[in-house]
This record gives C-alpha cells, sequence and structure tokens, in this order.
C-alpha cells in the first residue's frame, strides 16, 4: 500500500460503486448487513447470500428504509455447511448476474457445540473456512473475468491464538469450542494469502485481501459467556466504548479492503485501536504462523479434498 494512503478512512471515502456487482454472505446482520447496506448505499448490487432467506429478505427491507433501492438488492439461500447448497447458490449467483466484483467471506459461527456437518466436517470449520473455500472456487471463474474483482475474506484476532493443524479428526476428541474457532480464523487467513499468491502467480486483476472487526456487538456473541456477552452488550457501552464497536464501524475494514483502490493483494485491514478492538481501518499485521507457505499450501490441499472443489488459475 502507498505510504500516503488516509489513515483514518470512513464510508465517505468509498465513491461511487455504480455497476459493480457484491455478493456478501452472513448478510442478513450484523457485519454481514452493515456491509451490504453501506455497499448498496453507494450504487452497487449486492446480494445476500444467507443461511435463513426469511431474515435475509427482512435484512433487505431494513436496507431499503435507508434509501437504497430495492431493485439492486437480492437474497441467496446459502448453507456453508453444505455442500449442494453452496453448489445451488453459486449456480444462481452466476445465472443472475454477469459480473462479480465483490466477494465477501464474512459469515461465521463462534462458540457452538461440536457437531458435524452432513458430509462429516466439524461445523465451525466448515462454516468459517471450507464452505467460503468451496464457494469462492466456483464463482472465481466469473471474478477473473471481472477486472479488478476483489476477494475479501473476513478473520478474526482470535487467529493469533492457533496453531496450524491437519489432524482435523483428532481435534473432535478434545473439542474446545474456542480453540474451534480460532483455528477456522487462521484458516481464513492462510487461505486468503494462499489465494493472493495463486492470483498473483497466474497474472490476474483479481486480489485477495483479508480483513476483521475487532470487537463489535453483533449476533456473533449469542453463544458465548454469560460475562462475555454482557461486556459487549449495550447496556455497558458506555464502560466499554473503548473495547467494543458497532456493527456499521466494525464493518469498516472490510468496506476499505473491498472499495479503497491503494488496496492491494495479501493485505490485511482491522482497527487501528488499542488492541485493534476498535478504530477506524488501517493495514495490520497477521501473525507468523498466518504467512507459513507451508501451511498455507497443505491447507489449501486438505480443503480442496474434503470440499472437491479444484481451482481454475
Amino acid at each position: 500500500m502507498s505510504a500516503t494512503a488516509p489513515t483514518e478512512w470512513t464510508v465517505t471515502d468509498m465513491g461511487d460503486l455504480t455497476g459493480r456487482v457484491a455478493v456478501i454472505t452472513g448478510a442478513s446482520a450484523g457485519i454481514g448487513c452493515a456491509t451490504a447496506a453501506a455497499l448498496a448505499g453507494n450504487g452497487a448490487t449486492v446480494v445476500l447470500a444467507c443461511r435463513d432467506v426469511v431474515k435475509g429478505q427482512a435484512a433487505v427491507a431494513r436496507i431499503a428504509q435507508e434509501g437504497v433501492d430495492r431493485e439492486s438488492l437480492s437474497v441467496v439461500a446459502l448453507d456453508l455447511t453444505s455442500p449442494a447448497s453452496v453448489q445451488a447458490a453459486s449456480t444462481q449467483i452466476l445465472s443472475s448476474t454477469s459480473r462479480v466484483d465483490l466477494l465477501v467471506n464474512n459469515a461465521g459461527v463462534m462458540a457452538i457445540p461440536f457437531a458435524l456437518s452432513a458430509d462429516g466436517v466439524e461445523v465451525t470449520f466448515a462454516t468459517n473456512h471450507l464452505g467460503h473455500f468451496a464457494l469462492t472456487g466456483r464463482l472465481l471463474p466469473r471474478m477473473l473475468a471481472t477486472p479488478s474483482s476483489r476477494v475479501i475474506t473476513i478473520s478474526s484476532n482470535a487467529h493469533r491464538r492457533a496453531r496450524p493443524r491437519w489432524d482435523l479428526e483428532a481435534m473432535w476428541g478434545e473439542y474446545d469450542s474456542g480453540a474451534a474457532y480460532d483455528h477456522s480464523k487462521l484458516a481464513n487467513l492462510l487461505f486468503a494469502f494462499e489465494l493472493h499468491r495463486r492470483l498473483r502467480a497466474a497474472g490476474s486483476s483479481t486480489v485477495s485481501v483479508a480483513a476483521h472487526p475487532g470487537n463489535a456487538r453483533t449476533g456473533l456473541w449469542r453463544t458465548s459467556s454469560w460475562p462475555e456477552r454482557a461486556l459487549v452488550g449495550s447496556r455497558l457501552r458506555r464502560l466499554t466504548g473503548m473495547l467494543v464497536q458497532s456493527p456499521q464501524d466494525g464493518a469498516l475494514p472490510t468496506l476499505r479492503a473491498a472499495t479503497d483502490p491503494r488496496v492491494g493483494g495479501g493485505e490485511y485491514f482491522g482497527p487501528g485501536g488499542r488492541f485493534g478492538f476498535t478504530g477506524a481501518p488501517v493495514l495490520v499485521q497477521a501473525s507468523d504462523a498466518a504467512h507459513d507457505a507451508t501451511a498455507q499450501r497443505r491447507l489449501w490441499e486438505r480443503s480442496e479434498q474434503l470440499s472437491g472443489v479444484t481451482y481454475e488459475l
């Protein structure tokens, strides 16, 4: 990124997005909905890819009430734990759009009980990483044909607590929902950086960028412990304002990664405040583990095996 890039980036810096098409997973609430509202508010056509279509339609109604053209918003059913759903959603997206400028891999789960997807993958890993890997691979040919398109993958500060591991089945016997989340967020970055490397090697104008929201008041916390829910709740907002921000502010790193013309592939954006919890979106550093080239390649190969999706690069 250029050294002259602005440090106090806001939504006013997004520019006109008329003619661009964005696909956002998990867009029915929280940061995904805030991202959809901001992109559509600046002229983009936005596809909200949601597990719950009814909630997705409610999100569309809320966004339209802000003055956004209802015709620029659509909802696609997407269950990231289901390969069949990922395939159906990508087919629907490709049949309804002539281009895909932005793919925001935003959907996620946290602190949930152990469960396996229909094809036998632990649900946190399947939702946060593997489903996005498959969806990106299915949409990538259209993105490669769209000049300067971007894949934005959402990670978390939690990735710093994880180390790469490939014995996924062994994790089931010692299952810890927090560790599963941390591992999935590291996987998000390993994927984003490896995708960047492959796109660059292919000479493509499509770029892969990563972002994290810091701490934001969203439904992601609903399965956390009650002290954590209390800390991020609105009742303690005056006390926790330095540590927790709104979904709209949490969406800013994603929006900058998606729209700032200075952004380059392989970069990572997050809040610039204390501990990376809140603040204006800035270029940040991922952990050393996230930059492990061997781990990036191994995750890619494992993801191809588990998802059955290979990339046309």
